[in-house]
């Protein structure tokens, strides 16, 4: 699979996503944007993440509106890792995606990890 068909099928299972959301959820899922990169740069890594990380929550929670204005809210997948992870098999790699999309948008909804994990996002 080419990287745009990846980028096509993240960005197809992202939106079927949304749409199975709660009806309370959909409107701020649908406005936090969601970037497609192959993989994270080492400035996104920094010193705190390991390279083969599969997404990414940046920016400030929903209850923090506004935040201190650095970084807008959005969510990076990395879909090089994601292919890689789901071992090339373009099911597993649809399903990765969807979970990866549902964990990193619940930090954006301000969830923790364990209310991640409670919540079956971990």
């Amino acid at each position: 699979m080419s990287p745009a068909q990846r980028i096509a099928l993240a960005e197809q299972m992202v939106e079927t996503t949304r749409r199975r959301l709660p009806v309370g959820l959909r409107g701020p899922a649908a406005r936090l944007p969601v970037v497609c990169h192959d993989r994270p740069s080492p400035a996104i890594l920094g010193e705190e993440f390991e390279p083969e990380i599969l997404g990414m929550f940046v920016g400030h929670a929903l209850e923090e509106e506004g935040g201190d204005g650095s970084v807008p809210p959005h969510i990076l997948l990395f879909l090089e890792n994601l292919w890689e992870f789901a071992e090339q098999d373009p099911e597993v790699f649809r399903e990765e995606v969807r979970i990866t999309y549902l964990h990193e948008l619940g930090h954006y909804f301000g969830w923790d990890e364990d209310e991640l994990e409670a919540r079956g996002l971990g």
